[in-house]
């Protein structure tokens, strides 16, 4: 009996240790990605994480594998943010808690900007697993303060997902902050032209 338990708790030990090196290797990743793009040298990678190259190949064949996977863990933690965020403040911070997230999502994401672009066929699926997870997002949170006459009713969550996209583009001189900045007076504009529920 007691073989067989030992024999039984062995798989479960190597798949916990197999995810915390996956969740070592997607951080460093994530920020090495950040500052010297997706041709960082797989043992900087590996190096950071505190694993051997041959664990990053063995979870990560493929360099696009490791791309892909880094952008998949921020989507999901910009999606999974939603619903925390709404629980905590009034609908309109938490509208804006959201955005000004997503916005260092996106504004960290230049790194990777290369690959994504790159035509790559690996990458294909992530727009549409993009908009998958944060248009539902985003839209319960938009939908919570409009009905709260928070914000103005004339926006989409895919009009905002867009819209904050394209306040992160690079400017001279401007980075993530840079960007948190104008997000912020785009979600002023989205306040002051709401009308208040009259209870």
């Amino acid at each position: 009996m007691t073989e067989t338990g030992s024999s039984e708790r062995a798989p479960r030990r190597l798949r916990a240790d197999a995810q915390r090196n996956i969740g070592s290797l997607l951080a460093a990743a994530k920020e090495i990605f950040a500052t010297s793009g997706v041709d960082a040298p797989a043992k900087e990678i590996a190096d950071a994480a505190g694993v051997g190259v041959g664990t990053l190949y063995r979870h990560f064949p493929r360099r696009s594998d490791l791309v892909k996977a880094v952008v998949e863990q921020g989507v999901d933690a910009c999606a999974e943010a939603a619903p925390a965020l709404a629980a905590t403040h009034e609908p309109a911070e938490a509208l804006a808690r959201w955005l000004h997230r997503y916005t260092e999502f996106v504004g960290t994401k230049r790194g990777l900007a290369s690959a994504l672009h790159s035509g790559d066929p690996a990458y294909a699926a992530l727009p549409g697993y993009f908009m998958e997870r944060l248009e539902p997002a985003l839209g319960s949170l938009l939908e919570a303060a409009m009905a709260r006459g928070e914000v103005r009713t004339d926006i989409s969550a895919e009009d905002l997902l867009y819209a904050v996209a394209n306040l992160c583009q690079p400017v001279p001189g401007g980075g993530v902050s840079y960007s948190q900045r104008m997000v912020a007076l785009l979600m002023n504009g989205l306040r002051c032209c709401a009308v208040p529920v009259v209870h």
